[in-house]
C-alpha cells in the first residue's frame, strides 16, 4: 500500500516537473529513520542510485544522484509526506563549496626566522615556536604552569595534510581522504596524476576560511598565485597550528576539501562521522557555509552527544550573518580573528551568533607541505589555536565535554562586545577548568570503517 502511495507522489511530482529539461546528474543528501531500505525505496520511484552511508554504520544518512528533476521537485513540503511513508526526513541538493582565493602577502619577521630550535622531541624554526600568537595566548604560560603539552586526538576537517612533513610526521594518525573515498588524506595527491588541484568554476555558498598566505620559499608562494591550487597547505598549516599548541596531541587528518579550496557538503558530514567513530575528542573546522543544513546539523548533534569539542572558524567577510557550523551555538565554539594588538581584525565576522571566542589570526606562522613553513591570515587559523587549547584542557582534566570546554575557553580577554568572550587565553582557561568542580566521562561511539561507496 506504501509502495503504491508512493509511487502516486512520485507521479504528481514527475508531471509538475515533465516541464523543466533533464538535468547533469546531481547529488543529494537524504536523511531518514528508516534506514537503506527507506532510501532504496525512495530511489526505485525517483529513478535515483544510492551512493553510500555518510554516517557509517549509523544509516540514517545517504548520499544519492540522479539526473532527473524528481529529486529537486521532492525538497520542501513533500518530504513531510515522505516521512510518514517511508521515515525520510529531509532531501538537500549536496552543495560544492569554494573558496575565495587568497593574496599573497609579505612574510613577517618570523617567518625569516630559520633558527633550529627542539620543541617537544621535534626540530621547528625559532619563529614557529617563538611566534607572536603563542605568546598573546599565552601558551608557554599555559604548557609549563599546568605541565601539559596536549593528549587526545585531534581531526582537522581540511585540504588534507603533508603526511610527510617532519615537523607533524610523528602525532598524525592515518586519516581519510573523502574527495577521493579512499583510507589516508595527502595533499600531494591532488597533484598527481594531472589532477591541477581539482579546479572547479562551481559558485556557491560556503568558503574554506583562509583570508592571506605568505610563503617562506618563493617557488612554493607560486603555487597559491591563483587558480586553480589557491588552498594548497591549507590543511598542513591548520594541522601545523594544532602541534603548535598541543605538540602532543595526536591529529587525525580527514581530507573532505581539494586543494583547489573546493568540497561537497557530504565529504565535511561524513568526516565529522568518521570522526566521531574514530574517537576524536576534538574537531577542527575552518570553513564555513552560508546557509543551514539539516544534515550538518545533525551531524554536529551526534558529534555533541558523543562528548566530541568542536570548534569552528567563524569566518571573513566581515558581517554578523549567521555562518555554519560556527552558528550553531551550544554546539560548536566559533572562533573569531584577532591582531597582534587585540583588535578584530578587518575581516573577521563578528558577533555573538557566529562567535563564542577570537584567537590570534594574522600572519600566524605554521608548517607547510614540503617540510617549510608558511604564514597565514584567516579565522582558519584562530580557529585551531581554540581546539589545541582544548586538547591541553583534556591534558589538565579528563572528562571533558563541549559545555565544559566552552566554559574554560570563556575565561578570555575580554575586548570589545562583538567578540562575545573576548580574546582567548590559553592559561586562563585551563585554570578555570582544572578548578572546577564538573567533569563526565567521555562516551565513545562504535568504530566504523564503511564510508560513501560501502553499502
Amino acid at each position: 500500500m506504501k509502495r503504491k502511495l508512493l509511487s502516486a507522489v512520485i507521479i504528481a511530482v514527475l508531471t509538475l516537473a515533465a516541464s523543466k529539461p533533464a538535468a547533469a546528474q546531481q547529488r543529494y543528501i537524504v536523511r531518514t529513520t528508516g534506514g537503506l531500505n527507506s532510501v532504496l525505496n525512495l530511489c526505485l520511484s525517483a529513478n535515483c542510485q544510492v551512493q553510500g552511508s555518510l554516517d557509517g554504520p549509523i544509516g540514517q544518512t545517504y548520499l544519492v544522484t540522479t539526473t532527473t528533476n524528481i529529486l529537486q521537485a521532492l525538497v520542501g513540503g513533500v518530504v513531510n509526506f515522505l516521512e510518514a511513508l517511508l521515515g525520510i526526513q529531509s532531501i538537500e541538493p549536496d552543495r560544492l563549496l569554494p573558496m575565495p582565493l587568497p593574496p599573497i602577502n609579505n612574510a613577517p619577521y618570523g617567518l625569516t626566522d630559520t633558527t633550529p630550535m627542539n620543541y617537544f622531541g621535534t626540530t621547528v624554526t625559532h619563529g614557529y615556536a617563538a611566534q607572536p600568537a603563542g605568546q598573546i595566548i599565552r601558551l608557554t604560560d599555559a604548557q609549563k604552569g599546568f605541565g601539559v603539552t596536549g593528549t587526545g586526538i585531534v581531526a582537522v576537517i581540511d585540504t588534507g595534510v603533508d603526511v610527510n612533513h617532519p615537523v607533524l610526521a610523528k602525532v598524525l594518525l592515518p586519516g581519510y581522504d573523502f574527495t577521493r573515498n579512499q583510507p589516508g588524506a595527502s595533499e600531494w595527491l591532488d597533484w598527481q596524476n594531472g589532477t591541477s588541484c581539482g579546479s572547479t568554476s562551481s559558485q556557491t555558498s560556503g568558503a574554506v576560511q583562509q583570508e592571506s598566505a605568505a610563503i617562506l620559499d618563493q617557488e612554493s608562494a607560486a603555487i597559491l598565485d591563483g587558480p586553480p591550487c589557491g588552498a594548497f597547505g591549507h590543511g598542513t598549516m591548520t594541522s601545523g597550528v594544532v602541534h603548535l599548541v598541543a605538540p602532543h596531541a595526536s591529529i587525525l587528518p580527514l581530507k573532505a576539501f581539494s586543494s583547489s579550496g573546493t568540497g561537497y557538503l557530504s565529504n565535511i558530514i561524513a568526516a565529522l562521522y568518521y570522526a566521531v567513530q574514530h574517537n576524536a575528542n576534538v574537531v577542527n573546522m575552518s570553513f564555513d557555509l552560508s546557509a543551514p543544513s539539516p544534515a550538518l546539523s545533525q551531524a554536529v548533534s551526534h558529534a555533541y552527544h558523543a562528548n566530541v569539542v568542536l570548534v569552528a572558524a567563524a569566518g571573513n567577510e566581515n558581517t554578523s550573518a549567521r555562518v555554519y557550523p560556527a552558528a550553531l551555538s551550544g554546539y560548536v565554539m566559533g572562533i573569531a580573528s584577532t591582531t597582534d594588538w587585540d583588535a578584530r581584525s578587518s575581516f573577521s565576522n563578528y558577533g555573538s551568533a557566529d562567535v563564542w571566542i577570537a584567537a590570534p589570526g594574522e600572519y600566524v606562522i605554521s608548517t607547510f607541505p614540503g617540510g617549510g613553513y608558511a604564514a597565514a591570515s584567516g579565522t582558519s587559523f584562530s580557529s585551531p589555536l581554540a581546539a589545541g587549547t582544548a586538547a591541553l584542557l583534556l591534558n589538565a582534566k579528563s572528562g571533558l565535554n563541549q559545555s565544559q570546554a566552552a566554559s574554560a575557553l570563556s575565561h578570555g580577554r575580554l575586548l570589545t562586545p562583538d567578540l562575545n568572550h573576548g580574546r582567548l587565553d590559553a592559561y586562563q582557561a585551563i585554570s578555570a577548568w582544572v578548578n572546577s568542580s564538573s567533569s563526565s566521562s567521555s562516551t565513545s561511539s562504535s568504530s566504523g570503517s564503511c564510508f560513501l561507496l560501502c553499502l
